[in-house]
C-alpha cells in the first residue's frame, strides 16, 4: 500500500495500572499478555524482547546483547544488568595478523565480529532476580508466534528486504529467516519454527539450554564452518554481570546509564555540560538549542570514544568524567554561535540497529530493556535449525593495541546499546499521590520516586536521543509522545568534525542557521529516519501517580496501557 504525504500525530497513552511501550505491536501485546497473567515489569519487558526477536529479527534477537535498567517500587532503587558477551578466548590480534584481518576494523559481517551472545543468559538472569513467572509463561507468547506465524509490519519488511541482500543471501543458513530466498512483504505471514524450538529449550532449561548441548554446537559448528573461532568453552563460560548503575543529577532529576562497556556515560556527561545553560528558555527545535545541545554531544563523544571500553581490562575516570566539575570545564569549550569541529578527548584527573522497550508495571516498578544484534541482522549467520542470526558486536574492537577498547580474549566491546532510568527525589509533603487514592507509584522507603523509564535505540544515535528526548520531557515540558515526535539531529562520530544529519520536519530556519555556525549539516527523509532511533516514553505524573506513554512514530509499534 502507498503511504499518503502528511503528517500524522497521534496521541499519548495514559493509565494507572501498567503500560508496555516497543517499536512492534505484537511485541507490546505480548508484555501486555504478562502484565494481565500478574507478571511484573521484567517478566513483561523479557516476553516483549523475545516476541520482537520473532516480529523485527531485522534489529534484535536471542544470537545478541541485551542491557537493562530496574526500578524497584518496593526499595526506590535502580539496578543495572550488563547482558553482554565477551570476545573467544582464542581472537587475538596476532590471529587477526595471521589471516590478514589487521585493519582498522575487522570486517563487518566476518564470523570474527560474533562474539558470546549475552542475551538468553540477560533474559534468564532479569527473570531470576526481579521477575514473578516461570520462563516457560514469559516466553509463551513469543512461542506462539513463531509457530503459528505474525504478519511483517512496514518497516521491518523494508529492513528485512536490506537485510536479506546484504546479510542473509551470503551467510551461512541465513535463508531460514528468508521465504524462498527473499524477505517477506508487508502484511505477509512469517513462521520461524526453530526460533520456537530454541524458546522451548529455554523455557524447559533456562540459560544452560542455550550455552550448553545442542543450540550451543551448532553456534560453534556454524562459526567454524564460517572461519570463526569461538568454542564451547567460550560459550559455557559465559555469565551476565550485575552493576552499579552510574548516574547523574540534572535540573533535579536523576538520570541512570548502565556503566562501561556501555556508552551511556555519553549522554550523562552531554546532559551535565547542558545543566549549565538556560535550554528551557529556548524553543524546542529553536537553532540556539540544537547549537548548544550538538557542542555538548560532540565533547561527550570525544571522551566516551576513548574512555569506554571493558573496565575489567581498563580503569576509566568514570566518576571524574561525570563530576561537575570537569563538566563546567569542558562547557567552556562551547562557543554560543560558532560549531567547534575539532573537539579533543578531556583530561580528568583520577583520584553501544536494536530494539528498545520499556514496561512499568500495576505495582510502580519499571524495566528499562534493549537488546540488539547491532548491524541489523548481525552477521547474518543462522546455527542451522535454531532461527535465529548471530550478532556482529565485535566490529566495535579497536584494533590499535594502545587503544583502551582494543581486541583481547574474553574481552567485552564498546557497546552501542543503552536503556535509560530517571527518578527524582520524593516529595517534600510525604504525599506522591496528589490527594489520589493510595497509589503503588510511591517511592520505596529510602529511596527516590520514578519519573521516567526510556530509551532510544540506534547505534550511536543512542545517547543522542536520550540527550534530546529528556530534554524535550524536562525542559520543554512535553507529554512522551510529543517529545518523540519532535525532529531529531544525528552526529556522525566515526569522523573527527563528523557531519549532522538533521531529520525532515526540521525547521528551515534552523538548518540555515546551524550551517552559517559551520556546522555541517544535511537533511535526511523517507525509511532513512531510522538514522535518528526509534525511542519508547513512559513517564509518570508527579502529583497523580498516573503514567502516560509515548512511542516512537519512526518505528512500527506503539505504546499501550491494561485495563
Amino acid at each position: 500500500m502507498s503511504q499518503p504525504a502528511f503528517t500524522s500525530r497521534r496521541s499519548p497513552v495514559y493509565s494507572r495500572n501498567g503500560i508496555v511501550a516497543t517499536s512492534q505491536p505484537l511485541a507490546t501485546a505480548a508484555g501486555l499478555e504478562i502484565l494481565a497473567k500478574g507478571g511484573n515489569a521484567a517478566d513483561a519487558a523479557v516476553a516483549a524482547a523475545a516476541a520482537l526477536n520473532v516480529t523485527e529479527p531485522t534489529s534484535t534477537g536471542i544470537g545478541g546483547d541485551m542491557f537493562a535498567l530496574y526500578y524497584s517500587a518496593d526499595t526506590g532503587q535502580v539496578t543495572a544488568l550488563n547482558g553482554s558477551g565477551r570476545a573467544p578466548a582464542a581472537l587475538t590480534l596476532d590471529r587477526l595478523k595471521s589471516e590478514g584481518l589487521l585493519a582498522e576494523a575487522l570486517p563487518p559481517f566476518h564470523p570474527h565480529t560474533v562474539t558470546v551472545p549475552g542475551a538468553c543468559a540477560g533474559w534468564c538472569d532479569l527473570i531470576a532476580k526481579h521477575g514473578s513467572l516461570s520462563m516457560s509463561e514469559v516466553l509463551a507468547p513469543a512461542v506462539r508466534l513463531a509457530e503459528e506465524g505474525f504478519p511483517v509490519a512496514p518497516l521491518t519488511a523494508h529492513f528485512w528486504a536490506r537485510g536479506a541482500e546484504r546479510q542473509l543471501k551470503s551467510a551461512p543458513n541465513g535463508q531460514e529467516l528468508t521465504i524462498d530466498g527473499r524477505a517477506p512483504k508487508a502484511g505477509e505471514l512469517f513462521r520461524n519454527p526453530g526460533l520456537a524450538r530454541t524458546f522451548k529449550l529455554v523455557a524447559e532449561r533456562g540459560a544452560l539450554g542455550f550455552y550448553q548441548g545442542p543450540i550451543a554446537e551448532a553456534i560453534v559448528g556454524v562459526l567454524k564452518e564460517a572461519g570463526g573461532c569461538m568454542t564451547m568453552d567460550d560459550l559455557a563460560a559465559h555469565e551476565s554481570t550485575w552493576e552499579e548503575p552510574i548516574s547523574v543529577d540534572y535540573r533535579g532529576l536523576r538520570v541512570y546509564e548502565c556503566p562501561p562497556n556501555g556508552q551511556g556515560i555519553t549522554a550523562l556527561i552531554a546532559l551535565n555540560i547542558l545543566e549549565g545553560f538556560d535550554l528551557a528558555s529556548l524553543d524546542a527545535t529553536s537553532p540556539e538549542k540544537m547549537h548548544l545541545m550538538i557542542e555538548a554531544l560532540r565533547l561527550a563523544f570525544a571522551d566516551a570514544r576513548w574512555y569506554v571500553a571493558d573496565l575489567q581490562f581498563f580503569h576509566a575516570p568514570v566518576q571524574e568524567l561525570l563530576s561537575k566539575e570537569y563538566a563546567a570545564e569542558r562547557r567552556k569549550l562551547i562557543h554560543p554561535r560558532r560549531a567547534t569541529l575539532d573537539v579533543s578527548r578531556g583530561t580528568p584527573v583520577s583520584s553501544s540497529d536494536t530494539v528498545y522497550l520499556s514496561v512499568v508495571d500495576k505495582f510502580g516498578n519499571a524495566c528499562s530493556f534493549i537488546n540488539s544484534n547491532y548491524m541489523g541482522f548481525g552477521t547474518g549467520i543462522v546455527p542451522k535449525g535454531w532461527g535465529f542470526t548471530l550478532q556482529n558486536r565485535g566490529h566495535n574492537f579497536s584494533l590499535d593495541p594502545n587503544h583502551p577498547n582494543c581486541l583481547a580474549p574474553r574481552k567485552r566491546p564498546y557497546h552501542t546499546i543503552i536503556p535509560a532510568m530517571v527518578t527524582r527525589p520524593p516529595s517534600p509533603f510525604g504525599r506522591e499521590d496528589g490527594g489520589m487514592p493510595p497509589s503503588p507509584f510511591r517511592r520505596g522507603v529510602g529511596g527516590e520516586v520514578l519519573y521516567a523509564s526510556y530509551g532510544v535505540m540506534g547505534g550511536f544515535m543512542q545517547p543522542q536521543g536520550h540527550v534530546q528526548v529528556l530534554s524535550a520531557l524536562h525542559d520543554a515540558r512535553l507529554d512522551p509522545q510529543s517529545a518523540l515526535d519532535l525532529p531529531r539531529f544525528c552526529i556522525d562520530v566515526d569522523e573527527a568534525g563528523g557531519r549532522v544529519a538533521i531529520e525532515e520536519g526540521m525547521p528551515k530556519e534552523t538548518l540555515d542557521a546551524l550551517q552559517a555556525m559551520g556546522h555541517p549539516v544535511y537533511e535526511v527523509t523517507g525509511y532513512e529516519r531510522a538514522l535518528f532511533g526509534r525511542g519508547q516514553v513512559i513517564w509518570r505524573d508527579q502529583e497523580t501517580g498516573v503514567l502516560c506513554g509515548g512511542s516512537d512514530p519512526r518505528a512500527d509499534g506503539c505504546a499501550m496501557t491494561l485495563t
